[in-house]
């Protein structure tokens, strides 16, 4: 059983990041459903769907009954783009002219083999209001990450929304989560 089913979630999909998977599982919550359409809504994610847990077998004390349950999940599909490896060759150095074109093409042949790398749309996530320590502000200390470029999520008294729509309808909360 888990108590903190945020943190359970961004740990989860910062490990599912660090391992480049395509989908990641997390517990189905109102809270976490509403954190998952703010990171589909600010491009963070490609997508997510709900799937219910069947097969999961209750024991009673007594006797050895079992019982299926309809657990829910979210299945998170995570967003990558591809960043081309390339290196920089100076070229200026050789004076011969029929070894630089070589050169040229050696580079050209290579480029398409060097590889492509997955990275990740999310950089990183951090938890910042805990259960053992809440942080709340309103709405003119509410932090901007990375001037801007970053969200901050936070639960307030209509819902949980990221830092930008706060500032617009000027109220504060408990700052959940930031994410880059």
């Amino acid at each position: 059983m888990v108590n903190d089913t945020i943190s359970d979630m961004l740990t989860r999909i910062r490990n599912a990041c660090l391992v480049k998977k395509r989908t990641v599982l997390i517990t189905y919550t109102r809270m976490t459903i509403q954190i998952v359409e703010i990171l589909e809504k600010e491009g963070l994610i490609n997508s997510y769907e709900i799937v219910s847990k069947k097969n999961l077998k209750k024991i009673t004390q007594n006797t050895d009954v079992s019982q299926e349950s309809n657990l829910k999940e979210i299945q998170i599909f995570l967003k990558y783009y591809t960043k081309y490896k390339t290196q920089y060759y100076k070229l200026t150095t050789i004076k011969d002219k029929k070894a630089q074109s070589a050169l040229k093409n050696q580079i050209k042949l290579l480029q398409g083999k060097q590889g492509r790398q997955k990275t990740s749309c999310i950089t990183n996530l951090r938890r910042i209001s805990k259960p053992g320590l809440r942080i709340y502000a309103n709405n003119k200390e509410l932090p901007r990450i990375l001037g801007g470029a970053g969200i901050v999520i936070l639960s307030t008294s209509k819902g949980i929304m990221t830092d930008r729509e706060a500032r617009f309808r000027r109220i504060g909360g408990e700052l959940l989560c930031s994410v880059w």
